[in-house]
C-alpha cells in the first residue's frame, strides 16, 4: 500500500489550506485514515483520524479548525485547515491501517506564517 500526501504549502496566519491523502496498491480494507504532524526535533503527534463509518476524533489543540473527511470508494482522505496558526507549522504524515497493518505517506509540508 501507498500513500501519497499532498496539498501543504505556505500561508499566512488566518489562512487555510486543504491536505489529502490518496491510497492505492493492494489494498485489503482501510479501516483508520489518520493524520499527524511532526516539527524538528519534537515526536510526530497525532492530528486526527476517521473511521470507515465517518467517526472522527482530534487533538485539542486542532479542534475547531481542522476538519478530516473521506471517500472509502477512492480511499482517499482530506484535511481542511482553517484558521491557520504558526503553530500548525510542521511537515504532516498521512496513515492508513490496511487490515490492521499501518502505512504512512512521505509527509506534506504546511508552513504559518505570522
Amino acid at each position: 500500500v501507498q500513500l501519497q500526501a499532498s496539498g501543504g504549502g505556505l500561508v499566512q496566519a488566518g489562512g487555510s489550506l486543504r491536505l489529502s491523502c490518496a491510497a492505492s496498491g493492494s489494498i485489503v480494507r482501510v479501516i483508520f485514515m489518520e493524520w499527524y504532524r511532526q516539527t524538528p526535533g519534537k515526536r510526530r503527534e497525532f492530528v486526527a483520524t476517521i473511521g470507515r463509518a465517518g467517526n472522527t476524533a482530534y487533538a485539542d489543540s486542532v479542534k475547531g479548525r481542522f476538519t478530516i473527511s473521506r471517500d472509502n470508494a477512492l480511499n482517499t482522505a482530506w484535511l481542511q485547515m482553517n484558521s491557520l496558526k504558526p503553530d500548525d507549522t510542521a511537515v504532516y504524515y498521512c496513515k492508513a491501517l490496511d487490515n490492521g497493518v499501518p502505512y504512512w505517506g512521505q509527509g506534506t509540508l504546511v508552513t504559518v506564517s505570522s
